[in-house]
């Protein structure tokens, strides 16, 4: 099989890590090798520096593909990875496991708020990206300066802006642009 979507797309707050999200097509009976060979390739990223972390995802269904996920700190360390002479050799030692990759799809910083698990989609436009974020980022600075700001109005300005900083990305990761970009999805994913 082909791959189906290389099309990257960066935001303009990218903050530089890279999340690379494969989808492979197992052919039925070779699960077992496959899982050995995709762990083994997941293992032997996680110890090039910077890397920030792996999954495997098994199918959601009977014939449905399996997901690899590498988290790298950069775009530097990510390419370390994909010109090793060990990635070269996971891949030069696949023959037998009759499997294929269907998708591969790199995210940039923000894309990850914005991305649809198991789909190949390319992220929305930048300005729908921008809309999107600046409609999370309003509530939460006003509710944050209104609750936190009396508290924090004496610290040095370095320290309360940093305070602000780790309280603000922490509810837009967690809180805020995930809801966003769910209640947002039919307008965000239209053309």
């Amino acid at each position: 099989m082909a791959i189906i979507d290389t099309t990257e797309q960066t935001v303009p707050a990218d903050n530089g890590e890279v999340s690379l999200l494969i989808a492979r097509q197992v052919e039925p009976g070779y699960e077992d090798a496959f899982e050995t060979w995709a762990r083994g390739i997941l293992e032997t990223a996680a110890t090039f520096p910077d890397h920030l972390g792996y999954g495997l995802f098994r199918p959601a269904a009977k014939g449905a593909p399996w997901f690899l996920v590498h988290r790298f700190r950069n775009q530097a360390a990510f390419q370390r990875w994909q010109d090793s002479a060990e990635r070269a050799a996971f891949f030069a030692n696949c023959q037998g496991h009759h499997h294929s990759e269907i998708a591969r799809r790199e995210l940039h910083g923000m894309e990850t708020w914005f991305a649809k698990p198991g789909t190949t989609r390319p992220a929305p436009p930048r300005w729908k990206m921008a809309i999107s974020s600046g409609l999370a980022i309003f509530p939460i600075s006003l509710a944050g300066n209104a609750v936190l700001g009396p508290y924090l109005v004496d610290l040095h300005f370095v320290v309360r802006t940093a305070a602000f900083a780790v309280v603000f990305s922490t509810l837009m990761t967690y809180v805020a642009m995930p809801a966003v970009s769910k209640l947002l999805r039919p307008w965000l994913t239209k053309g």
